[in-house]
């Protein structure tokens, strides 16, 4: 009895610094993803930045933009950023090395109802490529090594549709440092099919709802009758928000009301954020991409 009673105490004792630790914390490190141009991604946090600040009254709200996925990563696992939203094979990824080092709370919502993208590849129409199959023996392009819908889904998916791993069916096959850089190199002809994220829903003319492709075409980068998808992967979850663990509780039920609050609040700022039409967040729990975990470990580990 009286060794529950000294164990209970110090569990106590450990919930009370947490929280303690929380409360105060004077600066929160936001993470965002390579696979933009620092500018865009910066212009586009920026809002999210002002709102934390104000609500939460954090003396100064800070913006890491990575170089690539793996210094989110690396920043989430090392304690050193305190939020972001990742991918599904980037939490895997953290989940992988540590399993308690980030708190998934939520994840976007698709107009259609959904809580899951695809992985497209793109061509040129002037290729003459028109499906997977017409690209054999072409270049094929990936985004980061970190990416779902930019490398996992793809390296482990396409070859299900050619009966040939990538590496043997394409004369080669890059990164080629994020989605942005991936969409714009087979627009520039450095590869003949990229592989893109995309909500896979609405007119190919928009770049569809969401996703890098739906972003370059808004911002003038590309020109969506230049293109043709050739490939279509099986839905994918979508990523999370994910709260460093040792936060606390009380602060990431706080910022899981924030966020959930924020599409209403502010919808200019949301979709700047992510970048396309969605609905909101929804709630997520790590059993969510135990399928993207379980991929992970068997085609490239942690």
């Amino acid at each position: 009895m009286f060794r529950k009673m000294v164990f209970g105490a110090v569990s106590l004792l450990a919930m009370a610094a947490s929280a303690a630790h929380a409360a105060d914390i004077k600066e929160f490190r936001v993470g965002i993803l390579g696979g933009e141009n620092e500018t865009d991604r910066l212009r586009n946090y920026q809002c999210l930045a002002d709102h934390l600040k104000s609500e939460f009254g954090f003396e100064k709200v800070s913006l890491f933009p990575a170089a690539d996925y793996d210094g989110v990563i690396q920043g989430l696992l090392g304690g050193t950023l305190d939020f972001a939203e990742l991918g599904a094979s980037g939490y895997a990824s953290v989940y992988i090395k540590d399993p308690k080092a980030v708190t998934p709370i939520l994840t976007t919502q698709q107009t259609d109802g959904s809580t899951g993208y695809y992985s497209i590849g793109l061509a040129l129409k002037t290729s003459g490529i028109t499906d997977i199959k017409s690209a054999k023996g072409k270049k094929l392009g990936y985004a980061d090594p970190d990416s779902t819908s930019g490398y996992l889904i793809p390296l482990t998916q396409i070859p299900k549709d050619t009966g040939v791993a990538n590496d043997t069916y394409f004369a080669s096959t890059q990164f080629n440092g994020g989605h942005e850089n991936n969409v714009l190199a087979v627009r520039d002809g450095k590869v003949d099919v990229a592989v893109d994220d995309s909500s896979g829903i609405g007119d190919f003319k928009n770049g569809y709802t969401s996703g890098t492709f739906h972003k370059e075409v808004s911002k003038g980068a590309v020109d969506p009758n230049d293109f043709v998808e050739v490939w279509r992967s099986g839905l994918i979850p979508n990523g999370p928000l994910v709260v460093r663990t040792a936060l606390g509780d009380d602060l990431t039920a706080k910022l899981t009301t924030f966020f959930t609050a924020l599409p209403k609040k502010d919808k200019a700022c949301f979709e700047g954020v992510e970048g396309g039409d969605f609905t909101g967040y929804v709630p997520v729990k790590p059993d969510f991409y135990n399928v993207i975990v379980e991929a992970r470990k068997a085609a490239i580990g942690g």
